[in-house]
């Protein structure tokens, strides 16, 4: 029997605060944990503010990292985080994380990391090629973001985490983070870690949202994202100045659905009773697509509709957020009594992982008994 089978039903996962969050984070991961806290089939929820792995490519900008704590904090709590049933934490108050980190750096090699595709693409965007041993850039890659794999092994072993909602371009990461958990537990010859399992979308359109330009997924540094704490009229801009279909250059011409980021959108978030509410003429999504596909439907119409759907949506959300923006206080001793928990849960996985190496020097005075036997000897 693996050791996850007899333990907790833990979860672990969270976000890089580089900024404000949006329908990327939303419809990938901040539905699902909210559906995920409130069914009941987990003993534990956690949330990790990653701001130390932040850190690892704005190491020359803390102050950014900074100043979007409070604001995660606040999407966190907006879209339904209750901190009644979800521990939200801070990475960097959790000591055993670092120590941990430290430790499984020792159980992984300079060449596995470098295979790992994470690893490797920002290895190929920073001119450094693994597979020459070559650095092209003489700035390099830093050596914090290089070992970020074993340090979000750290996170997820720290908290004894059966599951790690994520999307599919992160299995390679929890991969690596079972590799280590095995490799520590033959090693030491101790059952201490847990292998996660990785908890997909439900749904294709949830795995990778586009951003409004269309051409890649919705990102931050590529300034295409409808963010959670958007104003109507904001959303409302950028939404009509989505990519649809280049070749639907008027109503009467047939268009394609297929890489229309407005679709794509209304995929993610419509539902048959806002078509009965907002535009009746049809009883759902594809009967749009249809007319659309044989043409007599413009973009704006689409947009337009898009726009109530999201309204509907953020509408509550921006209103929750207004709530606790109004008590940042609270917010921070949210962030505070969640660090504080989640550094003493970790705690006591480290303390185990020193048990399992023999490291525990004065948690076991063992050593004085073996030193004077070897003295005797």
């Amino acid at each position: 029997m693996e050791a996850k089978d007899c333990k907790r039903k833990v979860i672990l996962t969270g976000d890089r605060p580089t900024g404000r969050l949006h329908l990327g984070h939303y419809v990938g991961s901040l539905k699902r944990r909210v559906q995920l806290q409130n069914s009941g089939k987990f003993d534990e929820i956690n949330i990790l503010i990653a701001d130390d792995q932040a850190l690892t490519d704005n190491w020359d900008n803390p102050q950014k990292i900074r100043d979007n704590i409070i604001e995660v904090a606040l999407d966190y709590l907006s879209v339904g985080i209750d901190p009644e049933k979800s521990i939200i934490c801070i990475q960097s108050g959790i000591p055993a994380l670092h120590a941990l980190t430290f430790y499984y750096m020792n159980l992984v090699t300079t060449q596995r990391l470098s295979r790992n595709p994470t690893v490797k693409n920002e290895m190929t965007l920073r001119g450094f090629s693994s597979s020459e041993g070559v650095n092209n850039n003489e700035a390099g890659l830093p050596a914090g973001f290089f070992t970020y794999p074993v340090s979000q092994a750290a996170d997820i072993t720290a908290f004894k985490a059966t599951t790690v909602p994520a999307g599919e371009d992160q299995e390679p990461m929890l991969e690596q983070t079972r590799e280590i958990v095995r490799k520590f537990n033959t090693t030491y010859s101790r059952d201490v870690l847990v292998e996660p399992d990785i908890l997909l979308p439900e749904n294709e359109t949830q795995r990778r949202l586009p951003g409004t330009d269309g051409t890649a997924k919705m990102s931050k540094s590529l300034g295409n994202c409808i963010y959670l704490s958007d104003d109507p009229k904001t959303v409302k801009t950028k939404v009509m100045g989505m990519y649809t279909d280049p070749q639907h250059l008027n109503i009467a011409d047939p268009g394609h659905v297929e890489g229309n980021a407005v679709f794509t959108y209304l995929d993610a978030f419509c539902t048959d009773e806002q078509f009965a509410e907002y535009l009746p003429e049809y009883a759902n999504l594809e009967e749009m697509k249809d007319h659309y596909r044989r043409g007599g439907l413009g973009d704006v119409k689409c947009k337009k509709f898009l726009i109530k759907v999201l309204e509907e949506m953020l509408t509550p959300i921006r209103a929750e957020r207004a709530r606790w923006a109004a008590d940042i206080p609270e917010v921070y001793n949210i962030l505070r009594k969640g660090t504080e928990h989640a550094a003493e849960e970790t705690n006591r996985t480290l303390e185990e992982v020193r048990d399992a190496m023999r490291i525990n020097y004065f948690d076991d005075d063992a050593i004085i008994g073996d030193w004077e036997a070897w003295i005797n000897h």
